[in-house]
């Protein structure tokens, strides 16, 4: 692929693959444009476009989209509950389709008719990078420079070297870091060994459990059809409420999360991340789902919440199935109002209390009071034909211990 000439929109930031990236496409004839978006990484702008302007790129554009990201892309996966693998809160994977859907806006402004990545072969985000980007502006050509140019991490920072690009990670820190508001990643150096314990420089957003307050504290989040929108009775935009509730509980040590995961490539990695208001609020809106939903919606939207964190994990954000898993599960959220206290203690949160105004729980049908309101005569009729089944199975079938016997 020659790029000589070619105008090539750059998702810049500011760390070692991305300003390699920068430089290498300049050696290529491009001209290479950078894109940073603020997602809440915490990175003075100024500072990272700066960066990207010294190391050779002909403009660079600094935006914050924090607010976008989270009313379009975190807000969902809340009322879906999205955890892959049952554990990890999909933050990174949220913010590479907005990166993209970014990427082809300021390509339109520029007039570029490429867009770059600085993602590696073995990763997930070149996948969603170039899905993304053909599920929306199939006109537009992607290019890896990390992935085709195929450098180790060490040649990588050998370049860096070579070529005064200031990059934060050195031989005595060889970590790769992704971070935005709703959580942080770290991996590569020593983490590839799954049989190592993280060392504390590891961590950024939350103490260590041993290190923790001695005083448990308690947080309860309000919410209203299915998103969070108070912290302890006190109204707060998401953005905000995200931010302050991350403080609370990284405090606490609560949001580590240590775990091999089935990337989309085939390969299985050692993933540590960080997420304490992540994890603190999905577990609390799935704690109010309990009290709102039936049981039957319970059990079908586990299989969606399933579904959804694979498609939003293989960046399959904008496709037909991701629209119509979202339709339902906001059909869902309506009733999903209410609170939930939480006790934060040593690296653990556990919930407490629960209210909700729609709340389908009855105290006065599931007390043990004599006053209670369930009818128990009813119970044996209910059971007998509850069992029927069963009854005239081991009938035909003289029982299961009996067919089991016969079958020897």
């Amino acid at each position: 692929m020659t790029l000589n000439g070619k105008k090539v929109v750059l998702a810049y930031s500011g760390g070692l693959d991305t300003s390699v990236c920068v430089k290498w496409l300049e050696q290529q004839g491009a001209e290479p444009y950078a894109l940073y978006l603020d997602l809440g990484q915490g990175e003075p702008a100024d500072d990272v476009r700066a960066k990207a302007l010294k190391i050779g790129a002909a403009d660079a554009f600094v935006r914050d989209a924090r607010a976008e990201f989270v009313e379009e892309y975190v807000a969902p996966a809340i009322k879906a509950n999205a955890l892959y693998g049952g554990k990890y809160p999909l933050f990174t994977a949220l913010g590479r389709p907005l990166i993209a859907k970014k990427l082809v806006e300021v390509a339109r402004e520029v007039g570029a008719s490429h867009i770059a990545h600085g993602s590696t072969g073995k990763g997930n985000d070149q996948v969603r990078f170039d899905v993304t980007t053909a599920s929306i502006a199939p006109d537009l050509t992607v290019v890896a420079p990390v992935r085709d140019w195929n450098m180790s991490r060490p040649e990588e920072m050998a370049y860096a070297e070579e070529h005064g690009i200031p990059v934060p990670v050195s031989k005595k820190s060889p970590y790769s870091v992704d971070e935005n508001l709703f959580g942080r990643s770290i991996e590569a150096g020593p983490l590839e060994d799954p049989d190592h314990e993280p060392t504390e420089d590891v961590f950024a957003l939350t103490v260590a459990p041993e290190e923790a307050p001695n005083e448990a504290e308690y947080v309860e989040i309000g919410f209203s059809e299915g998103l969070p929108v108070s912290l302890n009775d006190v109204g707060l935009p998401l953005v905000e409420l995200i931010t302050e509730l991350n403080r609370i509980a990284g405090t606490h040590g609560v949001g580590r999360i240590d775990m091999i995961e089935d990337r989309l490539v085939g390969i299985k990695s050692r993933e540590i991340y960080e997420c304490p208001a992540a994890l603190t609020i999905i577990q609390a809106h799935k704690e109010l789902e309990t009290m709102t939903l039936t049981k039957d919606i319970l059990r079908f939207k586990a299989t969606v919440e399933q579904r959804y964190a694979e498609l939003t994990y293989d960046g399959l954000w904008f496709t037909p199935l991701k629209s119509a898993l979202d339709a339902f599960v906001s059909e869902t959220q309506k009733a999903v109002t209410g609170s939930v206290r939480l006790k934060l203690y040593k690296g653990s949160s556990t919930v407490v209390g629960r209210t909700a105004p729609k709340g389908l729980y009855s105290k006065e049908l599931a007390t043990y009071d004599p006053n209670s309101t369930f009818d128990e005569a009813a119970a044996a009729g209910f059971i007998a034909l509850w069992g029927l089944p069963a009854r005239q199975w081991a009938g035909v079938h003289g029982g299961i211990e009996q067919e089991s016997s016969a079958a020897k």
